[in-house]
């Protein structure tokens, strides 16, 4: 089986992890490729990353290296096995210490696949042309750039008028997406098997500006109003940032391809929110 492996090289002890993992494949009939960054942690040479030849890739980090991950691999249908080196990992399949485990089922195909909704978005011109940004698997987000300032949007969906925002940005967010920043900026919790896209502002000017709910199968535009189209950013994922001009318009929808993230065992999405979101958990909290 050949495994591609990222990983975030900030996390200690990635060396003996990569070490642990090489000694191991031999005896479980893997072949690992590396991304260029995580090539002098590996105890010998290995293959550099082609996403071509995988049969599955592996993170080794948090959640940010699973976007990383799944964005490397476009619209390969590579099955995702997120190993949490972090804290949260609400989107990786297990910890470090079951990373053993899980690269015995992994050989095994002894797992199920999630598959997760993603977005696609390109920016265009007035002129017709237009930049294709990279798949996103949480979210897109318009905001500002340098001195934080609240920016004016118009949205529409399918055409129709939503209305302009008034905020300090707006967040398109997939049901993946709903449980990170758009969570953070009062937007809903959507199930990843809900067929959704939430529009979510960054501290909305009014307070009757709320989160939205649209279809998947919805298309939105977005475009700056005049008066504050300068110096504006739009970012995929909270990793990769481009601006966005005053008379460009950025479209976005839902992606084609399906991201397959590998789950073992029997626990649910809502057991992994109450684990990792400390859904309802008062246990700690002392009786007065």
């Amino acid at each position: 089986m050949n495994v591609g492996v990222v990983g975030n090289p900030r996390y200690q002890d990635l060396a003996a992890i990569l070490s642990g993992m090489a000694a191991r494949a031999p005896g479980l009939g893997l072949r690992f490729y590396t991304e260029p960054e995580l090539a002098p942690f590996w105890p010998q040479p290995v293959p550099p990353l082609g996403i071509a030849q995988l049969d599955a890739l592996v993170t080794l980090g948090g959640d940010g290296t699973l976007l990383r991950g799944a964005r490397l691999l476009g619209a390969n249908p590579v099955p995702v096995l997120g190993i949490n080196l972090g804290r949260v990992g609400f989107l990786t399949s297990c910890t470090r210490d079951e990373l053993d485990l899980a690269l015995d089922r992994l050989t095994r195909r002894d797992y199920v696949l999630e598959p997760r909704q993603g977005l696609e978005a390109e920016i265009r011109g007035v002129g017709g042309s237009s930049f294709a940004l990279p798949p996103a698997l949480n979210d897109v987000t318009v905001h500002k750039a340098g001195v934080a300032r609240m920016i004016q949007l118009n949205v529409q969906v399918d055409d129709q008028e939503i209305g302009p925002y008034s905020a300090d940005g707006l967040i398109v967010a997939t049901p993946t997406g709903s449980t990170a920043y758009s969570l953070s900026a009062g937007g809903p919790i959507i199930a990843p098997d809900v067929e959704a896209i939430v529009i979510t502002p960054i501290c909305a000017h009014t307070l009757a500006v709320r989160p939205l709910v649209v279809p998947a199968s919805s298309s939105i535009a977005i475009s700056p109003i005049q008066s504050s189209a300068e110096d504006l950013l739009v970012s995929v994922d909270g990793q990769q940032a481009m601006t966005v001009g005053p008379n460009d318009r950025l479209m976005l929808g839902v992606g084609a391809h399906r991201v397959p993230l590998v789950r073992f065992g029997p626990k649910s999405y809502f057991a992994r929110m109450r684990e990792s979101l400390r859904w309802g958990d008062l246990a700690e909290r002392e009786t007065r």
